[in-house]
């Protein structure tokens, strides 16, 4: 399966309120983004950020430096869209995450839902490296995945479920785990969805 193609057929086919992943108000990634501490300076990218509206939050509250990369670019249309002349304040990357090469680093790494979506060990491994190449040696990643009592596929795509030790050992001694924080996501239909959200640091072990 083309990955991109895929995800560009769902976001040319759907508005971006109409699937499973949407929220109103993503909560508990800013909660924890703020718990991080990071400057609204520091920069912050969203990985699979799409057509959510967590820039949006982002930028109302003041940070900058912001980017935005997902391999689909009609869900990065669908935002900048929305966004209108604010979409100028952000850098937006067309791009599968296991082959990104970031043009600079960011203190903040968010993914809600990729690294779930990653069932080959080789391609988890090319995210933890492009995660590592694209934060700042003190920069934070906040991750969320289904919880292992999650759904075992999403978008007709197979997932992995993880918890605190299965995702602590696929990034490796370079990043310490501080919280995990479990969230019942209910989809746009009233379905609920279990996820588990991961706040790392880098530990300065093995770190780049």
């Amino acid at each position: 399966m083309n990955l991109t193609e895929h995800w560009n057929h769902v976001y040319q086919t759907n508005d971006s309120a109409d699937v499973s992943w949407f929220q109103n108000r993503p909560t508990t990634s800013l909660d924890l983004i703020g718990t991080c501490g990071v400057a609204q300076g520091d920069g912050i990218i969203d990985v699979g950020g799409g057509a959510s509206v967590l820039v949006d939050f982002l930028l109302a509250a003041g940070f900058s430096k912001l980017a935005v990369l997902d391999i689909s670019a009609s869900a990065l249309d669908q935002t900048k869209r929305r966004l209108g002349a604010r979409a100028s304040e952000v850098d937006w990357f067309a791009a599968d995450v296991t082959q990104f090469a970031s043009p600079r680093e960011f203190g903040l790494w968010h993914d809600r839902a990729v690294f779930h979506f990653l069932t080959e060990k080789a391609d988890r491994q090319k995210y933890v490296e492009t995660m590592k190449r694209t934060l700042s040696a003190d920069g934070h990643a906040v991750i969320s995945t289904f919880a292992i009592d999650g759904p075992e596929k999403c978008s007709r795509l197979s997932v992995c479920r993880y918890d605190a030790t299965a995702i602590s050992a696929e990034l490796g001694a370079g990043f310490q785990l501080l919280e995990q924080v479990n969230e019942t996501h209910v989809t746009p239909w009233s379905t609920e969805q279990r996820f588990t959200y991961f706040r790392f640091a880098r530990s300065g072990i093995n770190s780049k």
